[in-house]
């Protein structure tokens, strides 16, 4: 059940609002990843251990499907974000296998 009809103009309102704050969030949410890639690529190597390699490559195929399924419904919203959390969960997977190799 939806609280407001998708073509009130509340709800079109709505979306004006909440269309650029969530391209905004889109963006800057996956950037939250950069402390744990600097640490596995620059000030702690051995660590890399530590992370699960099953747990980002999981991150990065949602990631991979998100932006897929935002690029199919031209929402720059979805696609813009997991754009940007693609590659900051590739590059974990990455840092994973460089510093420890195939782990869980």
């Amino acid at each position: 059940m939806y609280l407001l009809k998708t073509d009130s103009p509340i709800h079109l309102r709505a979306l004006r609002v909440f269309e650029p704050l969530m391209v905004v969030t889109g963006v800057i949410t996956p950037f939250a990843t950069i402390p744990s890639i600097s640490k596995l690529y620059f000030t702690q190597p051995q660590h890399a251990s530590g992370q699960s390699l099953t747990t980002w490559s999981i991150f990065a195929c949602a990631s991979l499907l998100w932006l897929v399924y935002g690029l199919l419904n031209r929402k720059a919203a979805i696609w813009v974000g997991n754009l940007i959390s693609l590659a900051m969960n590739l590059l974990m997977v990455n840092g994973i296998l460089v510093h420890a190799g195939w782990t869980y």
